[in-house]
């Protein structure tokens, strides 16, 4: 072909019967090849779609000897006229399925070895490999899809912030090192030896001192580093949609967001997302689903039985209530069903979590069925059936424990049992914001209260008080986005007075000392007219896994590691050399 000639003229996928008779530049991979004969088929692909080419001997011979030298994955350039397919032999799972290229000339321009597995999607392979050659796997149409989503939901949010004010302010990636709850990435410095920077497990006091500055409206697609446990939502590296907001309200942000998630999903799937979405206490969350990231797309709502039978003769129920405990319940419908051995299944889930057991009545057509309902007398079983809106045929399990035990116990059965009577309808998307959590929580292993969200987030005003006298009853202005069971985003009001700032600080074990050192630049910018502000933060790998209905966020991440934190593509971690040890002062020289 002519080197003055442009490389190609069309993308395989735009074409259609509307370009008949054209003549056509293309270029791309080869999908597969046919040979019949006298007459070799070429699937092309390029990031757009695929397009069948054609080489008839009869019509250029030296163009059909480049075709029988073809394999897949070696990359063509072709020229060609856009032709109908002879009636009967159109392909209705292509686009271009209607027409051909009818090959005049064609250049190989790469070849390829045969590849570890075929670029097609739903491929059977195991992830190690795909992630290992994760050149080729981006290859595949459906991960270019999820790829394409991201740019999009990228492009929409930040069109949409600009719209509303925002500036795109970026934060350092070396930076110092805070307690924010998971363990830092720590890079030592070359020319301060002994010193470390810290990589930021998010920008969350740098866009604080933004809104000191002036900035009111900020937001940053910014990258995190947490070196964490994983697990198939989780990376040591991800990308927060991360914002903060000057003189707003918890509801002008909340309302903002939800418009925000809407024109999301209506330019990244055209679907149309109603708003306002449903807000739900942190405390009901936690008693009618056992957690705090319901997932809204079925029933089974958790109960709670303890006023009915805490002076009940069954002991494992009145003595967990008198002793501070809980009973709750969920009425699965229809659960009559369940072997003996699923139950035994779900009673040793409930072990696992750390509760002593899980009790069960099944409420049969004249009787009940239960290892407990001899314990029980006929009042309290009638209660508890009203209440649990029980009727035959269904099946009631309970758990007798402490609040939080029983909570977790139950919202995880609760999961359990949905996927196995396939409950969840997967085309929906329920969205739900959890309010009002609690300012700390306590850990038992460590003694010492910690913040369950951040140390910056800004209690209630009725809850100031109570940060000394009883911070457990404290509440926090803070407001978390569930998706489908998935926290995408979580946000709050921000502390922005010094004094309120100690007194957490204090609360949560930091000493004087220790606030000045690693908190002194936030402390003091304080006492320079900080405003009222608050923010938030989207995960924007969840958000995209969610949208594309992926079951890990591996999948929307161009280059992820693996659940230990590693690239099989270019096998980091890996090990330095001693002169750079010895230049960072991590050796002696």
């Amino acid at each position: 072909m002519n080197q003055e000639e442009v490389i190609r003229t069309h993308s395989a996928g735009d074409l259609s019967v509307k370009k008949l008779g054209a003549e056509v530049l293309l270029a791309g991979w080869v999908q597969r090849r046919r040979d019949h004969g006298n007459i070799i088929f070429i699937d092309l692909r390029d990031r757009n779609g695929i397009v069948q080419i054609v080489s008839n001997p009869t019509q250029n011979e030296a163009i059909h000897k480049i075709a029988e030298k073809v394999r897949n994955e070696f990359v063509l350039r072709v020229k060609g006229i856009v032709s109908r397919r002879p009636k009967g032999t159109e392909n209705p799972n292509l686009l271009t399925g209607d027409i051909e290229i009818i090959i005049s000339q064609m250049d190989i321009l790469n070849t390829s070895e045969t590849p570890p597995f075929e670029i097609e999607d739903n491929v059977n392979v195991d992830e190690g490999i795909r992630l290992k050659y994760r050149y080729l796997d981006l290859r595949r149409p459906e991960m270019l899809k999820n790829l394409s989503a991201r740019y999009k939901v990228v492009k929409t949010v930040r069109n949409f912030l600009d719209k509303h004010g925002f500036i795109e302010v970026e934060t350092p990636i070396l930076t110092k090192s805070t307690p924010e709850g998971a363990r830092d990435f720590l890079v030592p410095s070359r020319l301060q030896p002994g010193h470390f920077y810290a990589l930021p497990q998010s920008p969350q006091l740098f866009k604080q001192i933004l809104m000191v500055s002036g900035i009111e409206k900020y937001f940053q697609l910014a990258r995190c580093f947490r070196d964490e446990d994983l697990r198939a939502d989780r990376q040591p590296e991800h990308t927060q949609i991360d914002m903060e907001m000057s003189f707003m309200t918890q509801d002008e942000i909340i309302s903002l967001m939800e418009e925000m998630i809407s024109t999301v999903f209506s330019d990244v799937l055209e679907m149309e997302i109603e708003y306002p979405f449903e807000r739900l206490d942190y405390d009901e969350s936690m008693l009618r689903y056992g957690n705090d990231k319901p997932d809204l797309r079925f029933g089974l709502e958790i109960k709670d039985v303890s006023d009915i039978i805490a002076n009940s003769e069954f002991k494992v129920f009145s003595n967990a209530v008198n002793s501070g405990g809980v009973v709750r319940s969920i009425n699965v419908s229809g659960g009559s069903s369940f072997s003996r051995s699923q139950l035994d299944e779900l009673t040793e889930l409930a072990k696992s979590l750390g509760a002593n057991g899980l009790a069960w009545i099944v409420l049969e057509e004249n009787s009940l069925k239960s290892p407990i309902v001899k314990f029980l007398k006929e009042e309290e079983v009638k209660q508890i059936n009203n209440r649990m809106e029980a009727k035959s045929g269904d099946l009631l399990l309970f758990v007798a424990d402490k609040p939080s035990t029983a909570a977790d116990v139950l919202g995880n059965i609760r999961l359990k049992i949905a996927e196995r009577l396939n409950l969840i309808d997967h085309s929906q998307y329920k969205f739900i914001w959890i309010v009002n959590p609690p300012l700390v929580e306590y850990d038992d292993e460590e003694k010492r209260y910690k913040a369950l969200h951040h140390p910056f987030t800004l209690p209630t005003e009725e809850s100031i008080d109570l940060i000394e006298k009883d911070p457990l009853s404290a509440k926090a202005k803070a407001y978390d986005l569930v998706l489908n069971g998935v926290e995408i985003g979580g946000g709050s009001l921000r502390i922005h007075s010094k004094d309120i700032q100690q007194k957490v600080f204090k609360l949560l074990g930091i000493t004087e000392e220790e606030m000045q050192e690693k908190f002194g630049f936030l402390l003091d910018a304080f006492e320079y007219g900080t405003p009222p502000h608050g923010g938030i933060a989207f995960g924007l790998d969840r958000l995209v896994m969610l949208l594309m209905k992926k079951k890990s966020i591996r999948d929307v991440i161009a280059f992820p590691k693996t659940e230990t934190a590693t690239c099989l593509m270019t096998e980091a971690p890996s090990t330095v050399s001693e002169k750079q040890l010895r230049e960072l002062q991590i050796r002696k020289r």
